[in-house]
């Protein structure tokens, strides 16, 4: 069996060179600013740095491809892995006796200053790169096999890279003209057909060529590959995964064979680590603040209506694992069956009490636990009970997907109006539609700004009852 081994982009090393030398020049400044920190141990400290930064890069994956990512994301990821190597380094100083040589003052300023050196040593490098490329200067020339969306999607992702340098000659397609959708007037034309295009590569007037035929024309393919090998062209050829529904995708490999995810929970590695930790400090900081209110509302809740205060329910986590879910007891009935049956407009099951947290989502406040537990996270798709579960996965395509993250206790989809009953399928669908959204385009950043957004929909949303 063939293997394939991943791409090492030269980019990377350079970045890796970068915060490298940024590590060192940091720490210098440091120790010209404070000369009294220089020490023999000054060596040692430096190369013991590097060395855990390094480790911790791969683990936050510092060097993944950032194209098309926020700038933010990168940022949050380079402040991260900087942080826990000045952690681990504080870590290796009560077992060693060198990083006791440096204050925490000289610390502290080698943590501010080696941060801003490496973002700018990585902006004039990229300066650099945009302007070799605007000019063309070493600019490698390209081409696209295939007129369509996703050759016009290559073509688009390629200017967008400055780093890649790379000038298109245009499109070449077998097809008549007639049966060619229109190429964008940004681009190059149809510069010919494919055997043009493999004389120019023989020619040497191509550098690189990229393949965007349907993954169906494995025949068109090998015989254009064969028609290449004459040839020193690089090629590549660009699978048309966009034809799937995709959740979350993103390249591995296992053992040099290469996968492609196409349903898979974007929040991993530091991402996990994040969200995990944000969600802990928010739900302390709910707890502490709503505890007299919830003792309050436990009050009303045992003195005005029979039955116990807190109502937990089976609903679907993370998975689709079943955890149980907390909330004040709004009702007279406590339902967790088979069979579970909406709330209601002026429904005579919610009590007096439970009408007033209802409206105001304070039913919710208990959910501060499952968060800090474990079971739930402070923003992701609401968890719906698990018969609805069972009803709606039927309904909806791609509803149990909305489980790959854990649920939250407010979502996208609350803060953009889908609260409350969901009395017909399209109220559903248009749910899963802003869950489905969320898990796409998740960020600690998006997740802050719902939480944002949460305290202005609970009042406004007339839906709630």
């Amino acid at each position: 069996m063939n293997f394939i081994h991943q791409h090492s982009n030269p980019t990377n090393t350079v970045y890796r060179l970068i915060d490298g030398f940024s590590i060192v020049v940091g720490l210098l400044t440091t120790l010209f600013l404070d000369p009294d920190l220089n020490s023999k141990a000054t060596i040692v400290v430096c190369l013991a740095t590097i060395g855990i930064f390094s480790l911790v890069a791969e683990f936050t994956g510092m060097y993944r491809n950032w194209m098309g990512s926020r700038i933010a994301r990168e940022v949050g990821c380079a402040f991260m892995s900087w942080m826990a190597t000045l952690l681990g380094l504080v870590g290796l100083g009560y077992f060693s006796e060198y990083t006791t040589e440096l204050s925490i003052v000289g610390l502290w300023s080698w943590f501010a200053i080696t941060p801003v050196l490496a973002v700018s040593f990585r902006m004039l490098y990229r300066m650099q790169l945009r302007m070799w490329s605007r000019f063309g200067f070493r600019a490698k020339k390209y081409a696209i096999i295939g007129v369509d969306d996703l050759g016009f999607q290559i073509a688009k992702n390629i200017s967008a890279n400055s780093e890649l340098n790379q000038t298109l000659l245009g499109f070449f397609d077998d097809r008549p003209q007639d049966r060619l959708p229109e190429i964008p007037e940004h681009l190059p034309k149809l510069q010919g057909n494919i055997d043009e295009l493999v004389a120019k590569a023989k020619a040497g007037e191509i550098d690189t060529v990229y393949i965007s035929l349907p993954m169906r024309a494995e025949s068109r393919i090998n015989k254009i590959l064969t028609k290449l090998s004459d040839s020193t062209a690089n090629v590549y050829i660009v699978p048309n995964f966009f034809v799937f529904r995709l959740l979350h995708s993103r390249w591995s490999d296992i053992n040099g064979l290469p996968v492609v995810s196409l349903h898979e929970t974007p929040i991993y590695g530091v991402d996990s680590v994040v969200k995990r930790v944000a969600d802990i400090a928010l739900a302390t900081i709910g707890i502490l603040i709503t505890l007299i209110p919830m003792l309050i509302i436990a009050a009303f809740i045992k003195l005005t209506s029979k039955g116990p205060i807190l109502f937990k329910q089976k609903r679907y986590g993370l998975d689709g694992k079943e955890i149980l879910v907390w909330k004040f007891r709004s009702m007279s009935v406590t339902e967790n069956g088979s069979v579970v049956k909406q709330a209601t407009k002026n429904d005579s099951r919610i009590t007096a009490v439970g009408k007033i947290i209802r409206r105001t989502s304070l039913d919710e406040l208990p959910q501060f636990f499952n968060v800090l537990l474990g079971s739930m996270s402070m923003v992701g798709p609401r968890p719906h009970a698990t018969a609805h579960n069972e009803a709606y996965r039927g309904l909806i395509d791609g509803y149990m997907l909305r489980h790959k993250i854990k649920p939250g206790i407010t979502g996208l989809a609350q803060v953009n109006g889908c609260r409350g009953e969901t009395d017909t399928i399209d109220k559903m669908e248009r749910r899963v539609e802003f869950d489905h959204r969320y898990i796409k385009e998740w960020s600690i950043w998006l997740d802050f700004k719902i939480i944002f957004r949460t305290f202005f929909a609970i009042f406004a949303d007339e839906n709630a009852y």
